[in-house]
């Protein structure tokens, strides 16, 4: 496949991870296009859009609103126009359990937040490099995981 840029979701509801996410994005050599949304139900609700631009990833705070994380990747999942998308969970505070829950509905990458924007950086770039990798050389991410 060859591409130019990465289309990316990310869904939070707290306005300051939207803003360090696409402030890291920006400085990536990657051209990266950036759709935000503040709750689960608003992502899906534009996803299942026939004008929607399916993204390349999707990266979604394991606690948002209106509709949970888990709920999202059970429908994405489950929708074949969706099956190219990377699915990024990530979380400050998570269970390895709950993690493990992440990867057996079909999650391809769990990220654990880093508090400060340097680690953030650096762990975003890392995601983003392994994808872009992923998109440009054709290899198959069907069974694709990862933590972070």
């Amino acid at each position: 496949m060859n591409k130019e840029f990465l289309n990316i979701i990310v869904t939070d509801n707290d306005e300051n991870t939207l803003i360090f996410f696409k402030s890291i994005f920006k400085e990536l050599r990657i051209s990266i296009k950036v759709q935000c949304f503040n709750n689960g139900k608003n992502l899906m609700e534009y996803l299942n859009n026939n004008d929607a631009v399916v993204p390349e990833i999707i990266f979604i705070n394991y606690t948002i609103p209106g509709r949970d994380s888990m709920e999202c990747i059970d429908e994405l999942k489950a929708n074949p126009k969706f099956s190219n998308i990377v699915t990024v969970i990530y979380s400050e505070e998570i269970s390895e359990s709950e993690i493990e829950e992440t990867f057996v509905k079909g999650n391809n990458i769990f990220m654990r937040k880093p508090s400060d924007f340097g680690t953030l950086k650096k762990v975003l770039t890392e995601v983003i490099t392994i994808n872009w990798q992923y998109h440009t050389s054709g290899l198959n991410k069907d069974n694709f995981i990862l933590k972070v």
